[in-house]
């Protein structure tokens, strides 16, 4: 069966006028990160999710953008270009290259990088069967503001001014789209935004892909250093704490103060192989103590200060701790297994998701890092699954066993 989305569209014709003066000599796409353009991220990116046919829209001093990456054979990659002069809007460039776009083809922002799962989208875009699909991040963390209404998987509401209430986040791109939508698009210079998405939503034809994975939009020059700090490769792993790292509590009991806590014998030296091998350790505990009046928050950050402390003496760096302090039943989002402690640990420490671990010994532990895309080991024995339609990537029977599955 024939891939559905084989062609990927790049809009990289504006001027990016908020990125001067880098801007005054070149296009915005090309932007230094870590030695390389921020475009090439962003190609290299669709080759891992087998795209290799390529279609940049290009414009201002579009030269540039052809002088360093050509036809793309270098990357492994099928470059074709569509020029309009810079003034020229997205609907007109989009319309311009009407004959050289595939049946279903993906459109993107040269200047939005988000670590697509291509597959995830087509999966929604197909369940909808609708001809327009864009990403949309939920925007938890206020990086952006809001301007999408996305309910159930369908576009409720588009309004790239931002004036409606309600609104629960913002489009990235990452558009599937069906060709044959580009005819509500008029001729002459148009915009794709302000035309056809407000129809596409009017008309119930728009599927919404609803993301918590933070995308890094090279909109400004303040924004770079953070862009550039995720793009540095780093190996990370998210650890549940009790039951991995310190003897596990009674049920409906907690650690309360530090004298309770005793590291399990084999923690130490787990942990210690997984530093001196450059990993970065963050811990996701749920700690629901707090809520039920059995402990303070002051307590729990006692605990963890000594802990950090007792660690740090044996070199062993624990690179932050994220926490869940509500009850059972608040209907949070940060509470295993949902993954919401997942996604805060990776947008405030510019840590990818995807290429992380998650370790640990309770079914939410694992449920939370595969709703997150982690890679889950699980420590315990099968009788700790109760849900069999929760399966971890791997199932050890001891910290040391999982450190050694990663190394």
């Amino acid at each position: 069966m024939a891939k559905l989305v084989t062609q990927a569209v790049i809009l990289c014709g504006g001027q990016g006028t908020r990125m001067h003066p880098f801007t005054y000599t070149a296009p915005k796409p090309m932007f230094p990160i870590a030695g390389k353009p921020f475009l090439e991220y962003l190609l290299l990116l669709l080759k891992q999710n087998d795209v290799t046919d390529i279609l940049l829209l290009v414009g201002y001093l579009h030269e540039k953008i052809r002088d360093y990456f050509g036809d793309g054979s270098k990357w492994g990659l099928k470059i074709k270009y569509s020029y309009l002069p810079p003034e020229a809007d997205t609907g007109a460039r989009l319309k311009n290259a009407f004959k050289l776009l595939g049946r279903h083809f993906l459109l993107l922002y040269a200047d939005n990088f988000w670590s697509i799962r291509l597959s995830e989208l087509i999966k929604l875009y197909q369940e909808k069967n609708l001809p327009a699909l864009v990403t949309v991040y939920s925007n938890v963390d206020h990086y952006s503001q809001n301007n999408i209404l996305v309910e159930d998987g369908l576009v409720k509401v588009y309004d790239r001014r931002r004036q409606t209430s309600g609104l629960n986040g913002v489009d990235i791109g990452f558009f599937i789209l069906k060709k044959e939508i580009l005819n509500l698009l008029p001729e002459g210079n148009s915009s794709f935004e302000d035309i056809a998405l407000p129809e596409l939503v009017k008309r119930k034809q728009l599927a919404g892909f609803y993301t918590h994975h933070r995308y890094y939009g090279l909109s400004n020059l303040e924004r770079v250093k953070n862009i550039e700090d995720y793009f540095i490769p780093k190996k990370v792993v998210f650890l549940d704490r009790d039951g991995v790292i310190n003897q596990k509590p009674a049920p409906a009991d907690y650690v309360k103060k530090w004298e309770e806590f005793t590291f399990l014998p084999q923690a130490k030296k787990a942990l210690k192989k997984l530093c001196d091998a450059g990993f970065w350790l963050f811990i996701v505990t749920n700690q629901p103590g707090v809520a039920r009046g059995m402990m303070s928050r002051q307590d729990l950050d006692s605990i963890h200060r000594r802990m950090v402390k007792d660690l740090a003496a044996d070199g062993i760096e624990i690179k932050g701790i994220y926490r869940c302090l509500h009850g059972w039943d608040e209907g949070c989002f940060c509470r295993k297994p949902k993954p919401g402690l997942l996604y805060q640990a990776a947008a405030e420490n510019a840590v990818e998701l995807y290429d992380s671990f998650l370790i640990g010994d309770d079914e939410r532990d694992i449920a939370a890092g595969q709703s997150a895309g982690c890679r889950t080991i699980f420590i315990g024995d099968k009788t700790g699954m109760r849900k069999s339609e929760i399966k971890p990537d791997i199932m050890v029977r001891s910290f040391s066993e999982a450190v050694e599955k990663i190394l």
